[in-house]
């Protein structure tokens, strides 16, 4: 068995993809020569949630993160893809692993992480510019990448843009580090299949033939390395947004305070409000709210997670939508954030920000997004029943694997491999 171990993220990647395999033969090779399983996520089935339970083992009543973004109760304000590493309150990989030599490149909430190398995307925001670059570690890591292979584009990252040229940027960033920097674990997130997902639509040929090309260029790279292939969940179409804060609105429960003429939420006084992430929505909920705030929004499924950082309520889009965190009803008084890429100041998830807005553009001369729900083609967040809808495990070797195979269960799978090779 191989000592060193790669862990290709591809997210989106899913179980019935592999009933095509003429769409991804490099993938398919592998899960022949090894094993692969549906890996149920863990819910709420998004990125930074899902990320970390992959990687302690712990589901997000232990682990705290509850979604990608969640209402600081403290500082009365909503985070959204915040990155410190102290958000994750339980050890991951590289803590369990302490003795391994460990880099990862593009994971959530990898800043200040104990790995011995690390890339994520941290740009700066001057007065004059947003200057593009990448936190890590050690210092001047990212530079030396720079010099060789150019500078990594964020607008291939999220946007109107985003595309193929982020993951070929880190798969060949993977392909240096794996090779001069000699880890003994590396991961490594690939995330074209979510924007594509998203834009065109679920398991579109082109995008499975794309990302899986990446990966065969990337496996001769890693010479007798062991490789992982793990993806958070699958994407399902979807054919329109609800919009719970109109709703928690007309119920008297949501409050706007109007600042030079937009609206903005106003998390003091609202008896209730969401923070909206993909197919999943926290109902943060003054004392005494719970049961109005249910009422206002009649449509859903609702559930909850034990943490401190969790809504009141947690409401679960029907298979077919997604939320969106409007607020307002006329379009006059939308915050400007409204109509750019803005993923901090949005009290959630906008996959709008993967369109532009050419009417606005015209009228304004200025670059703008889009705010029409049902241009996104497809979304995820719940946790199908279906295991052909979950996420991926996949092994270029065999292992011993359970039959049922849930996200809980990868981190204590990484760590047997180390364990059974005696090192």
């Amino acid at each position: 068995m191989n000592k060193r171990l790669v862990i290709l993220n591809i997210v989106g990647l899913a179980p019935r993809h592999f009933e095509r395999p003429e769409l991804i033969p490099n993938l398919v090779a592998l899960a022949r020569r090894g094993v692969m399983r549906p890996m149920k996520p863990s819910f709420p089935a998004v990125t930074c949630s899902v990320q970390a339970t992959l990687l302690t083992g712990q589901p997000p009543s232990v682990h705290g993160i509850v979604g990608n973004g969640w209402f600081d109760r403290e500082n009365f304000e909503v985070k959204f893809w915040d990155q410190p590493a102290a958000l994750v309150q339980a050890p991951r990989l590289w803590d369990l692993l302490p003795e391994k030599k460990t880099a990862v490149l593009f994971w959530q909430n990898s800043m200040f992480i104990n790995a011995d190398i690390v890339v994520t995307p941290r740009p700066l925001h001057t007065d004059a510019r947003l200057v593009q670059w990448c936190y890590s570690k050690p210092a001047g890591y990212y530079e030396k990448l720079q010099a060789e292979i150019g500078g990594f584009k964020l607008q291939n990252y999220w946007g109107p843009v985003a595309g193929l040229g982020s993951s070929r940027w880190i798969a060949q960033a993977a392909r240096l580090t794996w090779q001069r920097e000699q880890p003994d674990l590396m991961l490594v997130y690939l995330p074209h299949l979510d924007y594509s997902s998203q834009k065109l639509r679920p398991d579109q040929p082109a995008a499975l033939r794309e990302i899986d090309k990446i990966v065969g260029e990337l496996l001769p790279e890693l010479g007798d390395a062991g490789v992982l292939v793990c993806s958070e969940y699958a994407l399902t179409p979807v054919t329109g947004a609800l919009f719970p804060n109109r709703q928690l609105r007309a119920a008297g429960l949501l409050r706007v305070r109007e600042i030079a003429g937009k609206e903005y939420l106003d998390f003091e006084l609202s008896d209730a409000f969401a923070v909206v992430d993909h197919q999943i929505a926290h109902i943060y909920c003054k004392p005494g709210k719970i049961e109005a705030a249910r009422r206002a929004l009649p449509e859903v499924e609702f559930t909850n997670i034990a943490h401190s950082r969790a809504g009141e309520l947690i409401a679960v889009a029907p298979v077919d939508k997604w939320f969106a965190y409007y607020w307002w009803e006329d379009w006059g008084k939308a915050p400007e954030f409204a109509f750019t890429v803005d993923i901090h100041r949005k009290p959630g998830y906008d996959p709008c920000e993967l369109w532009f807005d050419y009417r606005r553009m015209a009228r304004t001369f200025r670059l703008a997004t889009g705010t029409n729900p049902a241009q996104v083609k497809s979304s995820h967040g719940r946790v199908d029943a279906d295991p052909r809808n979950w996420g991926v495990f996949l092994s270029d070797a065999p292992m011993e694997l359970p039959e049922s195979f849930a996200a809980t269960d990868f981190a204590p799978a990484v760590q047997r491999h180390f364990s059974e090779i005696g090192c």
